[in-house]
């Protein structure tokens, strides 16, 4: 994929205005959402808001409720950051939104000429212990991470999860995912059927409010 690079401060106005209309990262799972029979209630919901956002012109996002846990995360991100840089040697830039047609994706960070890119947390103690008992890449972020490598090429995803809490060896989790072609293409699938069905759902809406300011 082409993409554009949007360089704007995260959750800033103009953030919410470049991911409006957009398949992002963190509404890949609800996207791949299936039920035994019929659409899924997240996916039909997901479809339904894409459609309004690009029939107004407006973000149905506001950012949702942050309690404090959240907060703590968001300010913790840089010192999390600095903690991998520091122990990978990796140097981390920053973008804003990163923009391809009807799909995009916010990085938490990236390495090199987008070689690599980076996926923080900074949770609450207990999720940080499952994190680091487990080894592996949460379940609940192999969709986000991989509609990341889908929109932006890379080549690996660190997810990264640091919590000063802990003892110092135990301060910082990572465990890379390196991109996975099959995976990738399967994925690629899944998400332009799926932006094909909104497109066509606003198209079929645009008609239909033209009939109706006729009669």
């Amino acid at each position: 994929m082409t993409y554009q690079i949007i360089d704007v401060p995260q959750r800033s106005p103009e953030w919410f205005a470049a991911r409006c209309g957009r398949l992002t990262g963190s509404s890949a799972a609800d996207m791949l959402a299936t039920i035994k029979s019929g659409e899924a209630a997240a996916r039909r919901d997901l479809r339904l808001r894409l459609v309004c956002e690009r029939l107004t012109g407006r973000s149905q996002d506001d950012g949702g409720y942050i309690n404090a846990e959240m907060q703590r995360g968001i300010d913790c991100e840089p010192l999390a950051i600095a903690a991998y840089e520091m122990q990978t040697g990796n140097l981390v830039q920053r973008t804003g939104f990163i923009a391809d047609a009807w799909a995009g994706c916010s990085l938490d960070g990236h390495v090199g000429d987008m070689e690599g890119i980076l996926e923080v947390k900074c949770p609450k103690s207990a999720t940080h212990l499952r994190y680091l008992k487990a080894g592996t890449a949460p379940a609940e972020y192999v969709a986000q991470i991989t509609h990341n490598l889908w929109v932006t090429g890379a080549r690996w995803c660190d997810f990264v999860s640091w919590d000063d809490r802990f003892p110092e060896r135990m301060q910082l989790f990572v465990v890379r995912q390196p991109r996975d072609p099959a995976l990738i293409a399967a994925y690629e699938a899944k998400a332009l059927a799926f932006l094909a069905e909104v497109e066509n759902e606003y198209r079929s809406l645009l008609g239909w409010g033209v009939l109706n300011d006729a009669r």
